[in-house]
């Protein structure tokens, strides 16, 4: 753990900030950079007595003098650093941002607006830890759910490293300057803080300083935003990080990520975030029973307008941090955590007419579009119907009277018909309304049978193969595809890769330049790793997650096609709906002659390549409990890069578990029902350096 002083000693501009400054000229080097040293730590203290301790000494013009006069000695004698206030102004312009991989893992939590659930919830915690024969009391911390959106931020050594959006839980976009520009983020922390710090916190817009805001935009003559969740979202991924420093971010931070030392509860970990000068609710409370949670949400709730910053539930965590160790997690979310939702905001509003959509697998989606209405601060004029027998449930029709809500306070969607002004029903189509194609019926949900030779199937399934979860295909976005499928260019996916420079520079909006780009971006996907292919294609419950771990573990696009439900479901992360979906996908001809014809096209996915080579090839390890010499993200890195599989949970496939301090009770007794050998960290060295790693 590093050290510093909590309250600045001697140091005239935090007590007594008033101090008259002499003129910068008449400074030396040695005195300007004691000053600027000073101005610095003043005004960090300053933020965490305003930030943190909501109790400011200085008033906000004082504060504004020590900036300003911090500015003027860091350009006079170019003494800016990398962890100056200063730096909250903003940096150059970004050419895009990059995409960066989590610590670990940024996983959703379970919801629901069921009281119900919620004590199911609680049956799952009690009977999880009583199978880890975990004997400890349960108390769960209660937390705002904030609406806005959620960052990794990364400390080394005390310093900002840093910043990441959630993206799709493994990685997300590298928003590191725009956070900087982040007032009440510390661009060093206090106190007695850990070597290595990830952690996670909600970027928002607090209300009061979202209605001025929009206020200032309207006399400025530019479009108000809708609210402040998009606002605070559009903020963050600015390119220019100027822009980002100009708008009133704020944020909370909830949840530690990784560390290098670690409290061994929940609510210890947040009061060393109030010490370090992390900003955390006062809304937070420790209960001993899931019906004093339950109380907890529904207080909140009767408070929630009085509340500075949008909130759509709370949050339950187990506090103990052995107990969430013991229960784990699911692929997708941890099973110590629990979102309880609050009711849906409604208003009503008058169907105007009622439209059906195709996506990508060919699902049909009926949406009602809707006299503008605003509910919550959103105006919202369509709402998903979901499937033919949701709108014969409803009886909604066109001029239809209808209560909308925003359901999880993002989803528009219509609740009930609340006034009956149609003169018949709406007949949901028996043919595609974009191919013509037959529609077939699977339980409630509605397909169009035309796959790929359907237009609308068709886009929907570029926009994914050229997604960033895809191969990542730069200037062949929505607009672009929309405008190759017009012109009858791009009639199957295949066809991507036959595109004419000529053809294409003749379309509008585009030029030589832009289309040699697009060829030159599509000749450099013709070799992509397996994973994102895997990806790309569209297969039914595979994400980059689980396309990495078939990749893996197939090594060959030809193998995965091959493989059969049981050699899927040895795979990490494959269970048996993911199985069959998988299967089925490989079955469907129309998708294998998809697959074909790309490799017709020198479409050829490459074996996942590590850097470091393929000595632990075929072994498969899992970490439980803290290691001295590596995080687990360092620890797992180190596997993968060397051929290995680093996975979360311990089956009947993994080679060793290591273990190191305080480890989860599930995992070794998963270990031990699968006679799975444990390894401590020089164990694991030991392992290490027999393959040639070390």
């Amino acid at each position: 753990m590093a050290e510093t002083e909590a309250v600045p000693e001697d140091n005239p501009y935090v007590e007594d900030p008033s101090t008259d400054f002499d003129p910068v000229e008449t400074l030396d080097e040695r005195e300007a950079r004691e000053q600027a040293a000073q101005l610095r730590e003043a005004i960090r203290y300053h933020d965490y007595r305003y930030y943190v301790e909501a109790d400011p000494i200085v008033g906000d013009p004082t504060y504004d003098d020590l900036f300003a006069r911090l500015e003027a000695l860091e350009d006079a004698f170019e003494l800016q650093t990398e962890d100056s206030p200063t730096r909250r102004v903003g940096g150059e312009p970004m050419d895009e941002l990059e995409t960066v991989e989590h610590v670990v893992p940024m996983r959703s939590i379970d919801h629901s607006g069921e009281a119900e659930a919620v004590r199911e919830f609680d049956r799952r915690v009690r009977e999880g830890l009583a199978e880890a024969d975990w004997e400890g009391e349960i108390e769960y911390v209660c937390e705002p759910k904030f609406d806005g959106l959620s960052v990794e931020i990364v400390y080394e050594d005390g310093g900002f490293e840093r910043a990441a959006t959630r993206g799709d839980g493994e990685t997300g976009d590298d928003v590191t300057e725009n956070v900087r520009t982040i007032s009440s983020v510390p661009q060093r922390l206090r106190g007695d803080y850990p070597d290595f710090l990830a952690v996670r916190g909600e970027v928002y817009i607090p209300k009061a300083a979202f209605t001025e805001y929009n206020a200032e935009r309207v006399e400025r003559g530019e479009d108000p935003f809708a609210n402040p969740r998009n606002a605070a979202a559009g903020t963050l991924r600015q390119l220019d990080p100027s822009v980002t420093a100009e708008r009133p971010l704020s944020m909370f931070f909830f949840d530690v990520l990784d560390a290098s030392e670690r409290a061994d509860s929940h609510a210890a970990e947040l009061d060393r975030f109030r010490a370090w000068g992390l900003r955390v609710s006062d809304e937070v409370e420790t209960v001993d029973t899931i019906e004093a949670a339950i109380d907890y949400r529904d207080g909140l709730a009767e408070r929630r307008e009085a509340l500075d910053y949008e909130i759509d539930g709370v949050v339950i965590k187990v506090d103990d941090r052995e107990a969430r160790e013991a229960l784990g997690a699911t692929a997708r979310a941890p099973r110590w955590a629990f979102a309880y939702k609050f009711p849906a905001r409604k208003e009503v509003t008058t169907v105007t007419d009622i439209v059906v959509q195709v996506g990508r697998t060919g699902r049909l989606t009926p949406v009602a579009l809707l006299d503008p209405v605003e509910v919550a601060g959103v105006t919202v004029s369509r709402a998903s119907l979901h499937n033919p027998d949701e709108i014969a449930e409803l009886n909604v029709a066109v001029g239809d009277r209808v209560r909308v809500k925003r359901a999880g306070d993002v989803i528009p969607d219509v609740e009930e018909v609340v006034e009956d002004n149609s003169a018949g029903f709406f007949e949901f189509p028996d043919r595609c309304p974009v191919c013509d194609s037959a529609v077939e019926r699977e339980g409630p949900m509605a397909y169009c049978t035309g796959g790929l030779a359907c237009p609308a199937q068709l886009e929907r399934a570029i926009e994914h193969y050229a997604s960033r979860t895809g191969l990542d295909i730069e200037g062949l976005g929505p607009e672009r595809i929309q405008q190759l499928l017009e012109a009858g260019l791009v009639e199957e996916l295949p066809d991507l890769y036959d595109l004419d420079r000529e053809e294409l520079a003749d379309l509008e909006g585009w030029g030589e330049r832009s289309a040699e780009n697009l060829l030159a971006e599509l000749d450099a996907a013709k070799e992509p790793p397996l994973d994102a292919f895997l990806s790309a294609i569209g297969v039914p419950e595979v994400g980059p997650t689980t396309a990495s771990a078939l990749a893996r573990a197939f090594g060959t696009i030809e193998a995965v096609m091959d493989a059969d439900e049981d050699e899927l479901r040895t795979v990490d992360d494959v269970g048996p709906v993911v199985a069959r979906e998988i299967r089925e996908f490989f079955d469907s001809e129309r998708n294998r002659a998809v697959i074909e014809g790309l490799g017709e096209h020198g479409v050829e996915p490459q074996p996942v390549e590590t850097d470091g080579g393929d000595e632990l090839a075929d072994l498969t390890v899992v970490f439980t409990g803290s290691l001295d010499g590596y995080t687990r993200q360092e620890a797992q890195d180190l596997v993968e890069e060397h051929g290995g599989s680093a996975t979360s949970s311990v089956s009947g496939n993994t080679d060793y578990l290591v273990v190191g301090d305080d480890p989860g009770a599930t995992k070794r007794a998963d270990a031990d029902a699968n006679d799975v050998p444990e390894l401590d960290e020089a164990e694991f060295e030991a392992m290490l350096a027999e393959h040639g790693v070390l």
